[in-house]
């Protein structure tokens, strides 16, 4: 019996044999943060499946009048920044490479089969913030502590780690993605540019983003970050 492969730290950026070379290289996933040329597709295609995920939700939750369970990543509003400039912002200062925007969807779907919970625009941003982190940790050869990522994601500290934890419990510590797994998530992804949506970005209400670093607070080895604050955030 073939054991399956499985993703481990640093794989990824060289495997592409399983899940098919045009479709990885679509994506933008072979490239590295260094002297990336461009913004991966990856990102453009996640934000549209993650939006039109919450919409969809929330159509249905309005129309069954089905209650919700709140969780810790719900916020009390949803924030103006919309998915995709959310998702930008993660790729930009975080450093991590594109594999884990696909590991991190994975985590996010393994996250939403517990009963009664759904994403909407309440919870998408922390649930964001909060897979792309444990992704990094898991699959990247470095990455920054959680007081650089809670800026990133314009939370706190304290929130950042609590979070981390409670989505490391629900999801039981599985964090191990076999490469045929991974491969069909691609493949997801990839036919998400058939429905034209990611072009679309929709803005969600709530708060605003005060400022954004530029090119020079990034060189550091920790780059320094204008936090932003955001209630709903």
């Amino acid at each position: 019996m073939a054991v399956p492969q499985l993703i481990t730290m640093g794989s990824l950026a060289f495997n592409t044999e399983a899940v098919g070379a045009e479709i990885y290289l679509a994506l933008g996933l072979n490239e590295s943060r260094k002297g990336t040329p461009e913004t991966p597709q990856v990102l453009s295609l996640l934000s549209s499946f993650l939006e039109r995920a919450v919409q969809k939700n929330e159509k249905l939750l309005e129309t069954t009048k089905k209650k919700e369970i709140i969780t810790v990543f719900h916020g009390m509003r949803a924030p103006n920044l919309s998915i995709r400039q959310y998702i930008d912002r993660i790729f930009k200062y975080s450093n991590c490479s594109p594999s884990c925007f696909v590991l991190a969807n994975i985590y996010m779907d393994r996250f939403l089969q517990q009963p009664d919970i759904h994403l909407t625009s309440l919870n998408v941003h922390r649930l964001l913030i909060t897979s792309v982190v444990v992704a990094a940790k898991f699959i990247d050869d470095a990455f920054f502590n959680n007081a650089y990522y809670a800026k990133v994601g314009g939370i706190s500290t304290v929130e950042m780690n609590r979070l981390e934890l409670k989505f490391l419990f629900s999801l039981d510590f599985r964090l191990q993605v076999n490469i045929g797994t991974f491969g069909s998530y691609c493949l997801q992804l990839e036919k998400e540019a058939t429905y034209g949506a990611y072009q679309i970005e929709r803005s969600i209400q709530g708060c605003g983003l005060k400022g954004w670093p530029n090119k020079e607070e990034t060189k550091a080895q920790q780059p320094s970050i204008r936090r932003y604050s955001c209630g709903a955030i």
